[in-house]
């Protein structure tokens, strides 16, 4: 495979190609070298940290430094997969300025590019940001950051939500992002606007027309013990994890653990010599007479 580092103008070449791209949101290290040398295009860093990794309930509370934190181990991998990083509530939508400075400070981290969730609404921030020399990627259907106001329902569901979808996915492709996740959407809207798109759509519970595909390596590993409906599990993590950490207990409770080979020991004459320094320790100071 070659290691000929992936950016944004790969993703619009594999459109271009009819070739589907693959990604995959992971959020440490380990985790992003497996998914490299699996041979995944794309790696998201993704908000959706906030309840893999730390157990919130959403991700509205997810911070810039936290998504940075996970950035950087990310990043340490040296993935030769594009690296997105997902910009938190609240780190986009004040103003421009705003999200020009944060984005930036991702892509200076060493970021290829950043996403942000919103259609209409958002495009003032995505023209600017790519005028500055950012890559975006855009993020329509569900979007988690706005589920007090729209709900974590399955979008499209009738013809005026998937229009609202559709338009949603043009208003960014003109604004100048490179690619659009589209999320926990009808596969006929998916399909429409994948049809209709120069970019290519990275798609999460959107069915299989598509031009790429993304899941949370929680999800796809079977670590996440409640994943999303739409998710499928490629091994089954959670157990395989936990049984191995039930053995380890037994054996260290039993003693059986650890055996010779996970030890190391002294040379004979360097314990004969420490007896000796441990003997003479223990007889304490010899008292001198005042006579």
């Amino acid at each position: 495979m070659s290691r000929e580092k992936v950016t944004p103008y790969h993703f619009l070449k594999l459109k271009r190609e009819g070739k589907r791209i693959v990604m995959v949101t992971a959020y440490e290290h380990v985790h992003a070298k497996l998914a490299d040398e699996a041979g995944v295009d794309g790696i998201l860093v993704g908000d959706s940290l906030g309840m893999v990794v730390m157990g919130y309930r959403s991700t509205l509370p997810v911070t810039f430094r936290e998504v940075a934190h996970h950035l950087r181990a990310v990043l340490s991998a040296s993935p030769r997969a594009l690296v997105v990083a997902d910009m938190p509530f609240l780190t986009y939508e004040v103003s421009r300025e705003e999200a020009i400075r944060n984005a930036g400070r991702y892509v200076k981290m060493g970021a290829d590019a950043v996403k942000i969730e919103g259609g209409a609404e958002v495009v003032d921030k995505v023209e600017a940001m790519v005028k500055a020399g950012i890559p975006v990627m855009g993020h329509v259907g569900l979007n988690p950051q706005r589920y007090l106001v729209l709900g974590m329902r399955v979008r499209g569901k009738t013809a005026e939500d998937g229009l609202r979808v559709f338009e949603d996915a043009k208003a960014l492709e003109e604004a100048g992002v490179f690619s659009v996740v589209i999320e926990f959407t009808t596969a006929e809207v998916a399909a429409e606007v994948t049809r209709a798109l120069r970019v290519p759509t990275i798609c999460i519970g959107s069915g299989p027309q598509c031009d790429g595909q993304i899941l949370v390596f929680h999800d796809l590993v079977g670590l996440n013990v409640s994943p999303p409906p739409f998710v499928k599990r490629y091994a089954e993590g959670y157990e395989v994890f936990r049984r191995a950490l039930a053995s380890y207990a037994e054996e260290v409770r039993s003693g059986a653990f650890p055996e010779r080979a996970h030890y190391f020991t002294m040379k004979p004459e360097e314990l004969g010599r420490l007896e000796e320094l441990l003997g003479k320790r223990r007889a304490g100071p010899v008292e001198r007479s005042s006579g």
